[in-house]
């Protein structure tokens, strides 16, 4: 009975030694599998990091470029703004200078009609007292 435990134990560690030298190898080779797929991996990590800096790359030049618009666009806008009250204020002094001129003219010609009216006054008594009832004498 002893010998046949000893028998037994003998035999379970032959065949463990067995196994594992197997067992051994066969992880050898996955591992060395899995190194080549982990290789491969990190190219195609590369290869899409890549890709993925050239269109980040990309969108930020057409960002850029759409700003860079954008910018010229509200440039043309003010210059527009700018020419738009420059014409305005141009056309109000052409418009107004004639109304001004008129109104001088008016002015001056009231101013020698009163003078003559209170010439004409001091010659007619009447026309004095007309005058001084309006405040104009």
């Amino acid at each position: 009975m002893y010998t046949n435990k000893i028998l037994i134990c003998l035999f379970v560690i032959v065949v463990l030694f067995l196994a594992s030298g197997s067992v051994f190898a066969q992880t050898q080779k996955d591992i060395q599998e899995i190194k080549e797929r982990l290789a491969r991996l990190e190219e195609r990590v590369s290869g899409l990091d890549k890709g993925l800096n050239k269109r980040i790359d990309d969108l930020d030049n057409k960002l850029s470029k759409r700003i860079d618009d954008l910018a010229n666009l509200l440039y043309v806008i003010l210059a527009g703004m700018f020419a738009l009250v420059g014409f305005v204020i141009w056309d109000r002094r052409t418009a107004l200078a004639p109304a001004i001129r008129k109104s001088r003219d008016l002015e001056e010609r009231e101013e020698k009609l009163e003078r003559a009216l209170k010439e004409f006054a001091m010659k007619n008594p009447e026309m004095r007292d007309i005058l001084k009832n309006l405040g104009l004498f």
